[in-house]
Order: structure tokens, then sequence, then C-alpha cells
């Protein structure tokens, strides 16, 4: 397998199916809490510059002779995007102070679903993102989800504990 083929479809997790979106997002949330237990937040920021970056190089690369496509197994956007809705609670986590390990479970339950949610459905911007079709859409919708999904996970766990109320 090529370099940017294993890269769009994060090791080859875009070719499960049904629904590859799906199991990129869910690998994606383990990987996520395994990075933030080894590092914290600036290991999963880290992780996810560098997932945006190389992403944003292999569709391009991928794409240059169908730049129209959008491969279903290509979901190196929902690894990037998902990893970004992550980071949200992720720091949160890391300015409290808690322990690497300590993610609860609210925190990337509600970023997976948030993000799925935001995926699918592709309210305002990021519908215009997708409508793109091309490269950078492929991947700046996902980014952009993952922006929103972060956002509501946020605005749910203040919420939930209180602090909005």
């Amino acid at each position: 397998m090529r370099l940017t083929r294993a890269i769009c479809t994060a090791g080859g997790i875009g070719l499960l199916r049904p629904a590859p979106g799906t199991w990129g997002s869910a690998a994606a949330v383990g990987a996520g809490l395994l990075l933030h237990g080894l590092g914290s937040f600036p290991l999963l920021l880290a992780a996810t510059l560098a997932a945006c970056g190389l992403g944003l190089w292999a569709v391009r690369e991928e794409l240059k002779l169908r730049p129209h496509a959008d491969p279903p197994e290509f979901v190196i956007d929902e690894v990037a995007g998902q990893w970004i809705a992550l980071l949200f609670p992720s720091c949160g986590f890391w300015l409290m102070g808690l322990a690497n390990w300590h993610f609860p479970y609210p925190g990337w339950v509600g970023a997976f679903f948030f993000f799925r949610l935001f995926d699918i459905w592709k309210p305002w911007i990021i519908g215009r993102l997708d409508r793109r079709e091309d490269w950078v859409g492929l991947m700046a919708d996902d980014l952009m989800a993952g922006l929103f999904a972060g956002v509501a996970t946020l605005i749910a766990a203040g919420i939930a504990h209180g602090v909005l109320m």
C-alpha cells in the first residue's frame, strides 16, 4: 500500500464496512484517548496537527487524477476532525491538572456523538465546505465539524455541570 493511501485510509480502517466514516471516528477516539493518556493535551494537539497536515498532503496526492472524488474509504478527515473535537475536553482536563489517564467518559462520548452529528448533518459552513468537491473540501468539512463538535461538547459539559445554568 502506498504511503499516501495508507494515510488516507488511516492504515486501512477506511476499508471497514459498513459506515467507514464511523469506523474511522471510533478508531480516532480510541487512539485519541491513548495519546491523551501518554502525553495529555500537548501530545493530542501535536498528533492532530500532524493528521491535518499529512491528511491534506495525502488526499491532494491521491486525488490528482480524480479531483472531484470523495472516496468513502478516505477517513483521515474523520480522524483529524474527531481529534479536533477531543482536543476541547482534553485541554480542559489538562488545564485542571487531571492525571493523563483520567479522561471521563462523558467527554469522549460527547465528542464522538457531536462529531458524527455534525459530520453527517453538515449544517451551515460545514455543508458549504463539503460542496467544494475537491481535496480541500474533503478535509475542511470534517475539520470544521470537529470544531463545532468540540464547542458543543464544552457547552454540554457546562450544562451538565451546572456552569451555564
